[in-house]
């Protein structure tokens, strides 16, 4: 709840406070019009027991007084409306905003621990639910109290019967409503943890639409979703029904407390025939004050059919923003490190969160600025661990990456990237152009120019397609960059870091997708281009790695080899492995 005050600002609380005003000014017009009631029947009945013409001014009179009460207090609660729903719209969008914020800064660490269908489900289904309770809610929950209490009072005022039936109806009313509430809340908990279910079985299948299609797996799929949706459907029933009880029970109490009104009316004219009149008239009055005692509650209920579920919803949007990053700024500023493009490995070892072992193992080598070093072996064996530690992505678990000489983890995150460079084995783009695409490897500060695009495309061997197509360096991108194959979406991956302009380059298996010549014609291009950036090649080619200064062989999360091609053909029996799985010993020799 803490975070909805947070996301009001000035205007907002402006509003809060006009609202909370127009709704008290409408409950006592809603309140006042029963008066006017009361003393127009008094004054009708009056006449016609005294035999005197029922005078059609007092009608009017009162009647226009009636109607002026309803009607502004129909415009009270359409400033009321507009009001509310400027709140929840500016709360939903704060909290978006801030949610959005909260999951960008999150490492992969946090992603993993929430799941993306559920950070999903947070950001979107869940802050829906807080605005509909605020538009609604805020009207409701002000209102109906004032507005039950206010007229209980007045009920007081006329005689104690009636007080005791209506608070009788009251205390039978919020009995029930607890009691169904307390049923379907934990229900409610459920519900959005199978909504995550049936979005992550939803986000699998669109994104692995063409694996399934290809193994004719569209029955399985089907079978699995059904199976997530029965359960969500079943608990969605379960809750619908029991919160279903709630309208035909008021209406019941509604029913039966007019009968108790008209019951005790008849024993206090029993007591008192000569106030016939008055009596006539306060049970009119009565009536409708109890009419508007029931219907706060009635209001209510309608509330807290959607509160339980709100309240689910806030504490997984409070769990998210609540959850502070792993990865923490240092606070070294960029400006004190001296050196330039140089990566050292101090005795690192990492292990995943939640892992029992270690993914790497007493890791220790050095890199200098315009080296060109490359990493192999077999899957698994912690290649993209290794080189995710670089810029951040995870923090070792001990030992020390030092990045120009200084521990990565005393960088301010924005400065320890903006000097790194990472084309990541999924190559991933965005919506947009493909100038947009390239340019979005732009540095902090750092000013966006087509002439740099350009450049970047040819690098990394890309001109040839991007030019042939009608619209060049604004052709359009669809999302995920579908609408390229694998080995164009790497080529503009690429160029994306080139574009960088970074002292360090990180390639992880990012050659993958290429031919042989193209991958040849790039490794040439960034030789030359980028002869002064660090390069860190993570590859399974022979031939993309052969020409590195360095290569580090690893296995099993340990580097079992280091040096170049031809020392590794000699001294490393895994490297040889690798490379005679891939080229015949003639092939070795000529290389």
């Amino acid at each position: 709840m803490k975070n909805l005050f947070k996301a009001l600002g000035i205007r907002e609380w402006i509003y809060v406070v006009c609202t909370i005003g127009f709704i008290v000014l409408q409950v006592w017009l809603d309140l006042k019009s029963p008066e006017f009631l009361q003393l127009l029947l008094k004054e009708v009945q009056q006449d016609g027991t005294n035999g005197a013409v029922i005078s059609m001014a007092v009608v009017w009179k009162y009647g226009g007084l009636m109607l002026a009460c309803v009607f502004s207090s129909m415009i009270a609660a359409m400033i009321c409306a507009f009001f509310s729903g400027w709140i929840a719209a500016t709360v939903s969008s704060n909290l978006r905003a801030r949610l959005f914020a909260k999951v960008s800064a999150f490492s992969s660490v946090e992603i993993n621990r929430f799941s993306t269908p559920s950070l999903i489900t947070r950001s979107t289904n869940d802050i829906t639910q807080v605005q509909m309770l605020i538009a609604m809610g805020l009207q409701v929950i002000v209102k109906a109290p004032i507005m039950a209490i206010w007229a209980i009072i007045k009920i007081v005022n006329l005689d104690v019967g009636w007080i005791i039936a209506t608070i009788i109806a009251v205390v039978v009313l919020v009995v029930v409503l607890l009691t169904l509430l307390g049923i379907v809340f934990p229900k409610f908990t459920k519900i959005q943890k199978l909504t995550d279910n049936v979005n992550g079985i939803t986000r699998e299948n669109l994104t692995g639409i063409r694996v399934v299609r290809a193994y004719n797996a569209e029955n399985y799929q089907q079978k699995k979703f059904s199976k997530a949706n029965a359960n969500l459907t079943k608990v969605q029933l379960f809750s619908s029904r029991t919160l279903g009880f709630l309208s035909p029970f008021m209406t019941m109490v509604m029913s039966g407390l007019t009968l108790a009104i008209y019951w005790i009316a008849k024993g206090i004219m029993d007591k008192n025939p000569s106030n016939a009149v008055e009596i006539g008239a306060n049970i009119a009055t009565v009536t409708l004050y109890a009419t508007q005692v029931v219907m706060a509650f009635i209001m209510l209920s309608f509330i807290f059919l959607i509160l339980p579920r709100t309240i689910v919803s806030l504490r997984r949007i409070n769990e998210v923003l609540k959850t502070d990053s792993s990865i923490l700024d240092g606070s070294t500023p960029a400006a004190a490190h001296q050196q330039q493009g140089t990566v050292t490995f101090k005795n690192v070892s990492f292990a995943y969160p939640n892992a029992s072992d270690a993914i790497l193992h007493n890791i220790n080598f050095t890199v200098d600025k315009g080296e060109t070093v490359a990493f192999i072996g077999a899957t698994g064996a912690g290649k993209t661990s290794l080189i995710n530690l670089i810029p951040r992505l995870f923090d070792a678990t001990e030992g020390e990456v030092l990045v120009n000489g200084v521990n990565v983890k005393e960088y301010a995150l924005a400065d320890l990237r903006d000097k790194v460079a990472i084309v990541t084995q999924k190559a991933i783009l965005f919506s947009g152009t493909i100038e947009s695409n390239v340019s979005y490897g732009k540095r902090s500060g750092h000013t966006h120019s087509i002439e740099n695009v350009k450049k970047s495309v040819e690098i990394a061997q890309a001109k040839n397609f991007v030019e042939k197509m009608e619209e060049n360096y604004n052709s359009p991108v669809a999302q995920g960059g579908t609408n390229y194959s694998g080995g164009q979406r790497q080529r503009l991956s690429i160029a994306r870091a080139i574009a960088r302009n970074a002292e360090i380059f990180i390639f992880d298996d990012s050659f993958s997708a290429l031919d042989y010549k193209t991958d040849k014609e790039l490794r040439n291009a960034l030789k030359q281009e980028l002869k002064d950036a660090t390069k860190l090649i993570v590859a399974q080619r022979i031939g993309t790695i052969k020409d590195a200064d360095k290569i580090l062989v690893l296995d099993e999360g340990k580097i079992v080899g280091m040096g170049k091609h031809k020392e590794l053909l000699e001294t490393c029996p895994i490297y040889r492995e690798i490379a005679l799985s891939q080229l015949s010993e003639e092939e070795l020799h000529h290389e």
